[in-house]
């Protein structure tokens, strides 16, 4: 690994993350309770996952599963949307920060998480951001179907859609 592929990453972290806020901002607030399904989280939940999986990602990066699920409680999902939304940029922020100025030799030392059903194991810091990175985009991708659902326009995340045509 080097100095170039921790940029790689930190750039890419940069571009989903504001296409996340993009997919974000254009929720519809009034909608923040619509569940697809009785089994699924709401819209505002949904949201919530971005701020928790930077809370989750500093548990890892500290190896605190390393000898099983770590104490604490996650950070409670805020009632207004505007906290929703500030939150998560706070957590990508910080979590950003402590990407950022790590050492490439940090980067390459193994952590520990799930890899598979009640299975902990051995995965590198790097391995674990960019698991966690594409974690970010799967919702975000949930996201984007509740948004569709909400009647919401989809902005651009990889190219144009019917909302934001670039032709």
């Amino acid at each position: 690994m080097s100095e170039r592929s921790k940029q790689a990453f930190l750039d890419t972290y940069d571009r989903e993350h504001a296409t996340t806020m993009r997919v974000l901002r254009a929720y519809p607030e009034e909608k923040l309770d619509l569940k697809p399904t009785p089994a699924m989280k709401s819209a505002k939940d949904l949201a919530w996952v971005f701020v928790l999986e930077c809370y989750l990602g500093q548990k890892v990066w500290r190896d605190e599963f390393k000898s099983g699920v770590p104490s604490g409680t996650p950070p409670k999902t805020p009632d207004s949307w505007s906290e929703v939304l500030q939150s998560v940029e706070k957590a990508y922020a910080d979590f950003r920060a402590l990407v950022a100025a790590a050492s490439v030799e940090t980067l390459e030392e193994d952590v520990h998480f799930m890899t598979a059903p009640k299975t902990l194991g051995p995965i590198t810091r790097m391995n674990w951001l960019w698991f966690l990175l594409h974690d970010q985009i799967h919702h975000r991708g949930q996201l984007s179907i509740y948004l569709r659902m909400a009647g919401g326009k989809l902005p651009s995340i990889y190219g144009p859609t019917a909302d934001e045509p670039w032709i």
